[in-house]
């Protein structure tokens, strides 16, 4: 078995409303440029790729079948080729276990969607059961309307701390070339922009469309070493359901996150997480959700998350920077999200972050999260 897996490489497309491009050059040109940094091919003598690990989604891709895409437009033959239907975090933590199981060295993971061929609510919707959820029309933006509202309603949080939320991360992604939001907002302009899914404000939404790709390459430690001089090391993973009803939790609550969470910490061997992380890059979908997840992630106390917004501490220049990179507000794809959150990490781990750098980061937490109102999550540290 594996003593530790190093990220070695990432890439990422820019993220645009519409890429005008089908599918598989998007693919070509983010595996190109992550082999590129690393000169590995996919070789069978055991020196290059031992597998790939691609996390999309069929009703984003347009035609069913939308994996077969992947391994004939870069050559992935003859080897393992793992797909997931989840945000692309699951898909690094399934790229890391094939290497801590033992079973490969280096795997490719990559992470790819474009939501402009479809309807988000539509496919959304497919995400409810059936028998009463489908039929009333049901999605996320709804789920996570409740959930907005009950969070705010149980623990005082106010709309002006979540719009906070929005201005902060608009603010961080100008330094972020890859984003495709990131003009000055206020907290006055958020507050009157239309109501998407009350109390859920348009300008506290993830914007949609968002078409774009990402993608890393993971490493055993012998191998990982000998690929850069800077490897990213994963240190801790979690990764938890919650019941699929929204009717059987406390939407003011994320208590699969807190066990994510938990499991990932103990891993790493983090005992204070507000403490020992120098920054957190989370999948904030909705403004809301940067302060609840905070919440779950142990950043701070139940209810608390609105002191951590009006405290400053997940700004730039904070105690906790949260979403130096800008997040989701700014413009970043579902099933993608999670991974670029990873990505994310690892520049600011290699210093290699531009103008969003958080100063003398060493260690970071990224987070995925997937269905309705935070129903799975995934949690994973690392380390330089």
């Amino acid at each position: 078995m594996a003593d530790r897996v190093g990220i070695v490489a990432v890439a990422q497309t820019k993220f645009d409303q519409k890429r005008e491009e089908h599918l598989t050059e998007t693919l070509v040109h983010v595996t190109k440029d992550v082999m590129g940094q690393t000169g590995l091919e996919f070789k069978d003598d055991g020196t290059g790729i031992d597998s790939t690990v691609v996390a999309s989604q069929d009703y984003f891709g347009g035609p069913g079948g939308i994996h077969m895409h992947y391994a004939y437009t870069v050559g992935a033959y003859r080897r393992p080729d793992e797909r997931v239907e989840e945000d692309g975090a699951f898909a690094v933590a399934y790229g890391a276990m094939q290497i801590l199981s033992g079973h490969h060295d280096v795997v490719l993971v990559v992470g790819h969607i474009k939501e402009s061929v479809c309807s988000k609510n539509q496919v959304e919707n497919l995400g409810l059961d059936h028998i009463y959820g489908r039929k009333i029309g049901l999605d996320f933006v709804a789920a996570a309307g409740m959930q907005a509202m009950r969070y705010q309603h149980k623990y005082g949080i106010t709309p002006e701390q979540c719009a906070k939320v929005v201005v902060k991360n608009r603010t961080n992604g100008k330094n972020n070339p890859l984003v495709m939001y990131a003009n000055g907002i206020t907290v006055e302009d958020v507050l009157k922009s239309e109501m998407v899914a009350d109390p859920i404000r348009v300008q506290e939404a993830k914007p949609v469309p968002v078409d774009g790709a990402v993608a890393m390459i993971l490493a055993c430690e012998d191998k990982a070493k000998k690929l850069t001089n800077k490897p990213v090391w994963i240190t801790g993973m979690g990764m938890c359901y919650d019941h699929h009803e929204l009717g059987y939790r406390d939407l003011a609550d994320c208590d699969s996150l807190v066990s994510a969470a938990q499991m990932a910490y103990k891993m790493a061997g983090i005992k204070e997480p507000a403490k020992e992380l120098n920054l957190a890059e989370v999948s904030d979908h909705y403004a809301y959700q940067e302060l609840l997840w905070s919440e779950g992630l142990g950043l701070c106390g139940k209810g608390e998350g609105g002191k951590l917004i009006d405290k400053g501490t997940t700004s730039m220049g904070g105690e906790l920077p949260v979403n130096p990179s800008g997040g989701l507000l700014c413009g970043v794809p579902l099933i993608v999200a999670g991974m670029q959150r990873v990505a994310e990490c690892v520049l600011q781990l290699r210093g290699e972050a531009g103008g969003r750098q958080v100063s003398g980061a060493k260690t970071a937490l990224a987070h995925g999260v997937e269905g309705p109102a935070g129903q799975l999550h995934c949690v994973i540290t690392l380390e330089k």
